[in-house]
């Protein structure tokens, strides 16, 4: 049977989703330029965004330098555990959201759902009038849910560090690490609102950020806590992108479980419709198994106690170089659990909790070590895989102590006596 000339014969919802679905299989492999122009959109609210001015470049860098000489003679470590020397590069807010996705591409990747391959066009075999009323609509309400998935993802994404650019005084405003190289990134305008929202000199506040994200880079780049934070975020992403795959696939039989209108002669149940997309804990819960559950648990324990250390090294280094330090440490401090939907969105993505009870969660771990053990304890948080604290241990930071100061067991293979080969 020939099909009937467009737009014949044919509900026009159908013609409206055959239409978005070879718009959308087209636009496949440019998804990731897609959520790059997203975030940029996003950060400059599409305005055109200058660059950062040479006479700042310099200043930057020269108090850079001054808070580094402070920052390793209170961490009593290397800013770069290669050795290699850092400039700390100030940028605006589009160039820090293309940075942070490019840093964070590997992660984003593998949490993003399978999906239509990267330019492939769909089937729109279903386009034709066969069959009984409305199934065509059916087909097509299927895959368009398929193909849709990863693109509100990756428009999830823009946004998320979109909005995170507004707010990022400094590379490390998630703790989780960047590629190793010789730049560390700080956000001059973001740094100006912070000092003028808090009546605080802009020059002591761009001191205080420039130590504080040192403090963060001499942990974040040691090769022992970026393993281990690797290891988390990547069974992270494989959790998060088999919860988004059960998204899709529920998604994706609506046609099957919702009254279409020509089928059964009912009408789209649109109010239960609404209510699945507009509660994500009731259409996700069912997804987040324990071993999710666990490895968030574990990441937001090294994130708050790396931040809430670097926070002390800060407030240290303010100690000498700050005149105005107790107005900006309790500027910081309630800057840091106010946090603005960028950020809350940004944690969540990366399964980091990171709301004033986890940020005062992690100051007193710290605030308990030295009590208990003095200041020079701390660096052992870094010195291996074994001494990064487990979420249990946050909480009881005399028992981190003690763990750490037992003996280390023998690995299995030397403990039962096998010799090796000659």
């Amino acid at each position: 049977m020939t099909p009937p000339p467009s737009g014949e014969g044919q509900n026009p919802f159908e013609l409206l989703f055959g239409d978005l679905m070879k718009l959308l299989g087209s636009q496949g492999s440019h998804q990731w330029e897609t959520t790059r122009a997203f975030a940029v959109q996003v950060a400059t609210g599409g305005e055109p965004e200058g660059n950062v001015d040479p006479v700042q470049r310099i200043q930057v860098e020269e108090l850079a330098r001054v808070a580094e000489l402070h920052v390793s003679e209170a961490t009593g470590m290397p800013i770069a555990p290669d050795g290699r020397r850092l400039s700390c590069v100030p940028v605006g807010r589009a160039d820090w959201a293309l940075r942070a996705l490019d840093a964070w591409q590997p992660v984003l990747t593998a949490m993003t759902p399978a999906a239509t391959a990267p330019g492939a066009m769909p089937d729109t075999s279903a386009l034709e009038p066969s069959g009984e009323p409305g199934d065509a609509l059916v087909n097509l309400l299927g895959q368009w849910a398929g193909m849709m998935g990863p693109m509100f993802f990756g428009l999830q994404v823009g946004s998320v560090v979109g909005h995170l650019s507004q707010r990022a005084l400094g590379q490390y405003v998630l703790p989780v690490p960047w590629p190793v190289n010789d730049e560390l990134l700080v956000v001059p305008a973001n740094i100006a609102s912070f000092a003028s929202d808090w009546s605080l000199p802009e020059e002591e506040a761009l001191v205080w950020v420039c130590a504080r994200e040192l403090a963060s880079h001499s942990v974040l780049a040691r090769p022992s806590v970026r393993a281990h934070l690797d290891r988390l975020l990547k069974a992270f992403a494989a959790s998060a992108s088999t919860a988004q795959q059960g998204l899709m696939d529920r998604l994706s039989s609506m046609g099957d479980e919702l009254d279409l209108p020509g089928v059964g002669g009912e009408p789209m149940d649109i109010a239960a419709l609404q209510g699945m997309l507009g509660n994500p804990e009731a259409l996700l819960g069912s997804l987040l198994t324990p071993d999710v559950r666990r490895t968030s648990d574990q990441l937001t324990a090294i994130a708050i106690v790396v931040d809430a250390y670097a926070d002390h090294v800060a407030d240290l280094v303010g100690r000498h170089l700050v005149g105005a330090h107790a107005a900006l440490a309790e500027a910081w401090y309630r800057r840091r659990i106010e946090r603005g939907k960028g950020e809350e969105a940004a944690g969540a993505l990366f399964g980091l909790d990171l709301d004033q009870v986890q940020v005062d969660r992690g100051r007193a771990f710290v605030a308990g070590v030295i009590e208990r053990a003095g200041e020079e304890q701390l660096g052992r948080l870094w010195t291996s895989e074994r001494t990064l604290p487990t979420p249990a241990e946050v909480d009881a930071p005399g028992l981190w102590l003690e763990r750490i100061d037992l003996p280390e067991l023998d690995p299995p293979s030397a403990a039962s006596g096998d010799a090796p080969e000659a």
